[in-house]
């Protein structure tokens, strides 16, 4: 079932990726001089994707929806129409700030999830206004709910692939310990972290971890070099106002401890505690979050 679900999807490609650079081109213009209220849409303030959250009301009350038409409680049905339109208008705009920064394959599921959810919204709107003064024969508008919940099913099925598929606004470190172990900081033919040079983001090696250094004054500080949000290079980032930020998409993590100060990113980076090493050389460990 799941391959010929893929094979479904993958064949909506042809129109999906054009129509989706199209939509990133102006979302993307809309969000990128509001970038507090981007941030406060795409969860920042939360530390979780806030459009995750807000898609479990719609899906709720489209299928309580059904159910109450089915049992002919008109005005509940009625008021839970509304109530998931509402949702569902909430939920978009939660949406639209996460797509302004989705890239590549998930973005074209991203489309074809967010036409999914538009063309629902449409009918159930339609539902709505066939309401209006409680005609006695409610057939067209009871139906049209229950293809507008099966629609919302499907784009529920291509969003849950864009998140769990495709790792869209999953944390990069979600599977990496806390740590409790001092380990070889490899700095290559840097001998002495006070030469690095000044709020310029340094690429080292702790085992099998990349770490970007940045030393900031007598203070060196030392975080995951691979971006929470989509796995960009911080390594090939900026310096900015404390905070070092990823090349990709522009999220900030404080220098001090690897803190969201902007999204997209909504997951603190690992940072980590650096010491000298005996013998030589440094060693470090990751901080306690």
């Amino acid at each position: 079932m799941a391959h010929w679900l893929a094979r479904i999807m993958a064949a909506q490609d042809r129109w999906a990726r054009p129509f989706g650079d199209f939509n990133h081109r102006w979302i993307s213009a809309l969000f990128r001089p509001i970038r507090p209220i981007r941030d406060f849409l795409s969860g920042v303030w939360l530390g979780h994707p806030l459009h995750g959250a807000a898609t479990d009301l719609p899906i709720g009350t489209v299928v309580l929806t059904v159910v109450l038409d089915l049992m002919n409680q008109r005005a509940a049905a009625d008021v839970a129409l509304a109530v998931t339109i509402l949702a569902m208008l909430g939920a978009a705009v939660t949406g639209a700030a996460d797509y302004a920064d989705t890239d590549g394959t998930a973005r074209v599921r991203a489309t074809l999830h967010s036409t999914l959810m538009v063309v629902a919204l449409a009918v159930l709107a339609v539902s709505l206004g066939l309401r209006a003064g409680n005609p006695a024969d409610r057939t067209l508008p009871v139906a049209l709910s229950i293809i507008a919940a099966l629609i919302v099913t499907a784009g529920a099925y291509v969003g849950g692939d864009v998140v769990y598929v495709l790792g869209n606004m999953v944390s990069r470190h979600a599977f990496r310990g806390a740590g409790t172990k001092w380990i070889k900081l490899d700095t290559g033919d840097v001998t002495d972290l006070a030469t690095l040079p000044e709020s310029t983001p340094t690429k080292v090696r702790a085992g099998i971890n990349d770490l970007v250094l940045v030393r900031v004054g007598s203070a060196v500080h030392a975080m995951h070099a691979v971006c929470s949000h989509a796995g960009g290079p911080l390594a090939e980032g900026t310096v900015v106002d404390g905070c070092l930020q990823c090349p990709w998409h522009a999220s900030r993590f404080r220098l001090a401890d690897g803190r969201v100060v902007h999204g997209p990113a909504v997951y603190d980076q690992p940072a980590y505690q650096i010491r000298p090493a005996d013998g030589g050389g440094y060693e470090v460990r990751r901080a306690a979050s």
